[in-house]
């Protein structure tokens, strides 16, 4: 399966830049052969909490821009982007998943809003993890800040080949992102594709890209930089249930109790 991650210089509270440059992505990922092509969290307008200016309806613009763009390249599509809560107060911090017919397959919400930026007080968290099948392999979906916590990740583990990551995760802590995506894949057995955006948002903070899709067995599958926006990468999902046989670790995980 072949995958396109785009490493989004995202421009700052610029829907329409950013569909458009979305959809030039789009084309070139047509043209490469590719069957999906994922964005970072937030791709249409970067990491903000202006709520009141970028949150918007999840059936709103911006899916229907992904929604148009999918059928156009026959392509599934992942993408991250502001919603609007129930309450109408605060947002929620989602991603969506596309088919090739252009129809929203899965809905995720940011489980771990990021306190240390503030972001628990424009975002609700959401309630828990989704598992879609998208091109025929049964995936997962996570956002930024959840990837420094490992239980999500093994609510899932067993019932996915693969687990998309996007974000918005700044340069001061690229080690971090690169071990922890590494970590995830190990502990799990699954594909672990991460996509970061590169550039500077509207708050002064610089992001490294350095998107990495890691293969069930922890190694290196695709390795961005810090500078092209887009990358190409091809996995093999019937690797992880080879990996899973000959090391059944997963078998071997058991319940228990902390003993005071």
């Amino acid at each position: 399966m072949n995958i396109a991650l785009v490493q989004l210089n995202i421009k700052w509270e610029s829907k329409r830049e950013n569909y458009e440059r979305a959809e030039f992505f789009a084309g070139r990922a047509s043209r490469e052969g590719s069957d999906i092509i994922v964005f970072p969290e937030m791709f249409n307008t970067g990491f903000s909490m202006n709520i009141s200016a970028i949150a918007e309806d999840e059936d709103g613009e911006t899916a229907e821009v992904l929604s148009k763009i999918a059928k156009q390249y026959n392509m599934n599509i992942i993408a991250g982007f502001a919603a609007k809560a129930f309450n109408g107060k605060k947002g929620k911090n989602i991603a969506v998943v596309f088919d090739r017919k252009g129809e929203c397959i899965a809905t995720y919400t940011k489980l771990h809003p990021f306190s240390l930026a503030g972001e628990d007080q424009y975002y609700t968290a959401g309630s828990g993890p989704v598992i879609f099948n998208v091109n025929g392999i049964k995936a997962s979906i996570f956002i930024c800040y959840d990837l420094r916590f490992p239980e999500v990740f093994r609510m899932v583990a067993k019932d996915v080949q693969a687990i998309f990551i996007i974000a918005n995760w700044p340069s001061s802590r690229r080690e971090h992102w690169e071990t922890l995506l590494k970590a995830r894949a190990i502990e799990n057995q699954c594909y672990i594709i991460g996509v970061n955006r590169t550039g500077t948002d509207g708050n002064g903070i610089d992001y490294p890209g350095l998107s990495r899709v890691y293969g069930p067995s922890g190694s290196e599958v695709c390795c961005a930089n810090d500078i092209d926006e887009f990358i190409k990468c091809r996995i093999n999902p019937g690797e992880v249930a080879e990996v899973r046989a000959r090391f059944p670790f997963q078998r071997d995980m058991r319940p228990f109790n902390i003993v005071n």
